[in-house]
């Protein structure tokens, strides 16, 4: 990995700590807009990735974090987003004052308001910005960011969040907002796919053609952007990983947990995440989550493209 050089004059240094399919994109789309992009990865064969596209690497959270005015964290769940700020060689140590920590992690709102509270006594913005657009989208500095905080937070955030976002809303001054509304797109996200999951492998109980079924759903009232989107990797047998049946076990996870201390049923996520659970239960967890389709054709002896025959009963 090539070492950390110094700032070589550009007028914004923005650190992205988590480079992959959605990190690097967003490390990309800041740099093609102009920006210093500094990015670190645990994996270090990411950074050098990064690197070799011309972009500058570092060895952990703090030392991508030193001369940077934004840091994006762009890392898995509230924990992973604990660790870069707060854990050894975190970010927090050496982020200069007034810095902004753009976290684009998807986690529980009270989550989000501790964190920003933590940072924010250090003299630090903290910025929750949940994301969504998938990885096409980061590549192409496309993606909606659902972000909450302090006015002075946005301002610095400014020259990231125009680089890596087509729309930013945003919903309030406070820390946690931003993660609420993203949990709301998740419990929905979570919903559809396996709602999609179940309708194209009834059609292939049904003995359609599913292709067709493809075809005439998407110009019907029952699609959805999850059927548009996913069951083209049903119909190719293809569960090759751009969004993980794990994300959905930890996201509709958080769903419950936040409706079971509100009191509040939310009997639709509940049934989904069971699927989803059965799905990592079965060895799926790190595939595709339209991997749900070949847990529904599993439990019912249905064949789905790429998949052997299996006997079929009714």
């Amino acid at each position: 990995m090539t070492p950390l050089a110094e700032n070589p004059g550009f007028a914004v240094v923005a650190a992205v700590i988590g480079l992959g399919s959605m990190g690097l994109g967003m490390a990309r789309s800041m740099k093609r807009a102009g920006l210093d992009v500094i990015g670190y990865d645990i994996t270090p064969a990411a950074v050098d990735r990064f690197v070799a596209e011309g972009g500058r690497g570092a060895a952990t959270p703090a030392e991508a974090a030193k001369n940077a005015d934004i840091v994006v964290s762009v890392v898995v769940n509230g924990a992973q987003t604990e660790t870069v700020l707060f854990g050894p060689q975190g970010a927090a140590d050496t982020m200069k004052p007034g810095a902004v920590f753009i976290s684009s992690a998807t986690m529980d709102p009270a989550v989000a308001r501790d964190l920003a509270a933590r940072t924010e006594a250090l003299g630090l913005l903290y910025l929750d910005a949940p994301i969504s657009g998938g990885a096409a989208k980061a590549a192409l500095g496309e993606l909606t960011i659902m972000a909450s905080g302090s006015g002075r937070a946005f301002d610095a955030a400014r020259p990231a969040l125009n680089a890596m976002a087509g729309k930013v809303y945003e919903l309030g001054d406070a820390a946690g907002t931003g993660a609420a509304f993203k949990m709301i797109n998740q419990l929905l996200a979570g919903v559809h796919i396996a709602a999609a999951c179940e309708a194209i492998s009834f059609a292939a109980k049904q003995g359609l053609d599913l292709d067709k079924v493809y075809e005439v759903i998407t110009a019907s009232a029952g699609n959805s952007w999850m059927f548009e989107n996913r069951m083209p990797h049903v119909l190719a047998g293809d569960y090759t990983p751009l969004s993980s049946i794990e994300i959905f076990v930890k996201d509709l996870g958080i769903v419950q947990d936040m409706a079971r201390s509100e009191r509040y049923p939310a009997p639709l996520a509940a049934a989904a995440l069971q699927m989803y659970l059965a799905a990592a239960g079965a060895g799926m967890g790190r595939d595709d989550d339209s991997s749900l389709a070949r847990l529904y054709a599993q439990l019912s002896g249905t064949q789905l493209p790429g998949s052997a025959k299996e006997p079929q009963s009714r």
